[in-house]
Order: C-alpha cells, then sequence, then structure tokens
C-alpha cells in the first residue's frame, strides 16, 4: 500500500500555485474517484478537489490524500499513529490519466458559486496548500482526504455554504458495517486484518455526517448541499457529470479465504489431537508455535490499543482470545518440569475460549468470523495440553 501510494505521489508531480484572482470562466468542482482493485486501500475511493480556470491556464487538483515519505521520523510517526498528510496540488491531466489507467470511475460535481465564492474557495485551497500550512494530522475515519473536501467549503464560505445530512439512505449503520461492504469479498484478507486491528471504536453508530469518510458519501451530501448567493439558497450541485466510466472489473475473489484456512487448521488439530492421544505423540512444539504467535498477535494489539494514537485500535475486545499471556505460556511449555499453574491456566484458557465463542455475537465489538476456528483450535489445545500436563 506504501509503495503503490508513495510511486502516485511521485508520478503526478507537484505543483507550486500563488495566489491569484479567478477569471469569470473558472470552475470549482468536487471530484469523486471509484473504488480500485489494484490494492487495499483503492477500495475505499478517493476525493478531491479541481480549480479549472481556461483563460488562467490553471487546472489543478486539490488533494489531500498524499504525504512525505522525507519528512522527519516518518517511519516511527506512522507507526505511532501520528500520520502526517498534506495537501498536494496536482496537474489534473495527469491526475486522470492516473485513475484511468486503474479503470477508477471519474465523477465531477461543479459547484455553483459567484464569482467572489470561487475567489474564497480557491484562495483557501491557495493558502492551506503551503508548506507551513499543508500538513494534518490524518484520521482514518474523521479527518482524512474525503472528510477535508466537505471542511474547505464550510470553512471557506461558513454561513453561505449547508450540508443536509438526508443523503444518508441507511443511517446508524458503523464504520465497520460501512468498511465491510468495500473489503469482504475482494479482499477478505485485508477485512480480516482491519477487523483483528482495530477495535470498538469501529463499532459505534456514526451520525449522518460521518458517512463522509468514505468518497461516495462525499459526492452523495454534495448533491444534497446548498449554497447561498444573492440572499437565495439553491442546489450546491450545478452540473454532475462523469469524466470516465470504469470497465466491469473481473472478479478477484479468491478461493483460498480466512474462513476456510482457519478451519482446515482447526480441523487437521483437532483430528492430530485425537489421533496422538492414543498413540502418546507430543505436541510441543505445535503448541508452542501456536501460543507464541497468537500471544505475539495479543502483545501487537495491546501496543496499538496503549502505546499508539490510532483511535479506532483502542478497546479492542480480539484480545480476549489473544492474549499477550499466551507466549509465556508456550515457552513455559518447553519446560521439563510440570507447574501447577500451567495446568490452571490451560483449563481456562479451554473453557474461557469455549464460552467467548458461544458468546460471539452478542460481544459489542463485532469480530471476525473466520477466527472463530482460531479460537476453537486454542481452546482445544488447551485443553488436551491441560489433561496431559495432569498426566506428566
Amino acid at each position: 500500500m506504501l509503495r503503490i501510494k508513495l510511486t502516485f505521489f511521485l508520478l503526478i508531480g507537484l505543483y507550486s500555485v500563488n495566489a491569484q484572482t479567478l477569471s469569470d470562466q473558472a470552475k470549482i468542482s468536487v471530484l469523486t474517484f471509484g473504488p480500485g482493485k489494484e490494492e487495499l486501500y483503492a477500495g475505499f475511493g478517493h476525493s478531491a478537489i479541481r480549480v479549472y480556470d481556461p483563460q488562467k491556464q490553471i487546472d489543478f487538483a486539490f488533494n489531500y490524500g498524499t504525504f512525505d515519505f522525507d519528512q522527519p521520523n516518518f517511519y516511527l510517526n506512522f507507526t505511532r499513529g501520528h500520520l502526517l498528510y498534506k495537501l498536494a496540488v496536482q496537474d489534473f491531466r495527469q491526475m486522470r490519466r492516473y485513475y484511468e489507467y486503474f479503470n477508477r470511475y471519474i465523477l465531477e460535481q461543479i459547484i455553483d458559486l459567484d464569482s467572489a465564492q470561487r475567489q474564497r474557495v480557491f484562495d483557501y485551497l491557495v493558502n492551506n496548500a503551503r508548506p507551513e500550512n499543508a500538513d494534518y494530522y490524518y484520521d482514518y475515519f474523521y479527518n482524512n482526504c474525503s472528510t477535508k473536501i466537505g471542511d474547505v467549503f464550510v470553512e471557506a464560505l461558513g454561513p453561505d455554504f449547508k450540508f443536509n445530512d438526508s443523503f444518508v439512505e441507511e443511517p446508524g449503520l458503523t464504520i465497520r458495517n460501512l468498511t465491510d461492504r468495500l473489503t469482504s469479498e475482494e479482499f477478505p484478507w485485508g477485512k480480516l486484518g482491519i477487523d483483528l486491528c482495530l477495535g470498538m471504536p469501529m463499532d459505534k453508530q456514526l451520525n449522518n455526517m460521518e458517512y463522509m469518510f468514505l468518497p461516495d458519501y462525499v459526492y452523495e451530501a454534495f448533491n444534497e448541499a446548498e449554497v447561498r448567493t444573492n440572499n437565495a439558497w439553491h442546489p450546491a450541485v450545478k452540473t454532475d457529470r462523469v469524466l470516465y466510466e470504469s470497465k466491469p472489473f473481473p472478479s478477484k475473489r479468491t478461493v483460498i479465504t480466512p474462513m476456510l484456512v482457519f478451519w482446515t487448521m482447526f480441523i487437521v488439530i483437532l483430528a492430530l489431537s485425537l489421533w496422538s492421544q492414543a498413540r502418546d505423540w507430543s505436541f510441543k512444539w505445535i503448541d508452542f508455535t501456536l501460543f507464541v504467535m497468537v500471544g505475539l498477535v495479543g502483545v501487537l494489539l495491546t501496543l496499538l490499543w496503549l502505546a499508539t494514537d490510532h483511535k479506532a485500535a483502542a478497546w479492542n475486545l480480539n484480545i480476549l482470545w489473544a492474549l499477550p499471556s499466551h507466549v509465556i505460556f508456550g515457552f513455559s511449555l518447553l519446560g521439563k518440569r510440570v507447574k501447577k499453574w500451567q495446568i490452571k491456566y490451560a483449563f481456562f484458557v479451554a473453557g474461557f475460549n469455549i464460552l467467548l465463542v458461544i458468546f460471539w455475537a452478542l460481544l459489542p465489538q463485532q469480530l471476525n468470523w473466520a477466527l472463530v476456528p482460531v479460537t476453537l483450535m486454542l481452546g482445544t489445545r488447551a485443553w488436551f495440553i491441560g489433561r496431559s500436563l495432569i498426566k506428566a
């Protein structure tokens, strides 16, 4: 994802734009780029603002979705959740060719503004694009390259512009509901990663305006927005047109889904566990690998929750099955002496994981169903470990 975003950042070129007076021929529009299939991040689409003035030879796209790898401590800040994105000014023709190349539709909504309002929006963007103003702290869902588009018009035009929240047909959905629609079929492993790393904030019901973290809802919101000129309110969108209509994508559905892989693993582990009981076969290294790997996942989720500013990673209930303490338990299984706490821990994990699966659908966080066999796998092995430790 980062590599492709960097390629995009360099490919389209960046421009320095100075404040100037737009001509009467100028147009300001909102651009919506359709979802792509090339990478997970592309599956959410994109938004930008276009300023076109043929008389002044201006055709710029103002894009809030770029970042600079040369910024100090980039990787550390990215890991900690201090995501510094920036507003970049780009040649719209090059940007258009990029999205056409990846077969992503391009919609343009020309906003019905008078000359003074167009100038105010343009001046706002130019000032925002200055090096000292261009950076902003990115948030996946509340302050991203799509939400910024609406902010520009609200802040530049003030009381002369307003959104109508009636643009949402299905109110009360959560961030997870909306992201699932864009990832479930084409990116099942990406959806698993999102569901694994992001916690209960993803399951908060959104108000209608918060749907605008997705470009498609930015498009719908502007279709219902209003602008005031000469003391009269009228629809904000003057012209709505398709600049590029994408062709049908070939299906990228993968047969090797998390659900298939994890259920297969569980069935194999269960069968081997039953078989090993009759033959007194050691499962030590398999158990070590399983519990240490799952425990390290728990450590990662804990760090994302407590040691970073990734707000959506907080209160992650996946820690209920991916206990960080599994790392210690896994290493303890390599020892030759049996300790009482190991027996208690094993039976606790076995019982707790069974209860967790029973109440899976009732948890306040929507856990990924592909993780049910992983939870059962841990519980199964914990049960057999507990029995073998008692026997030993």
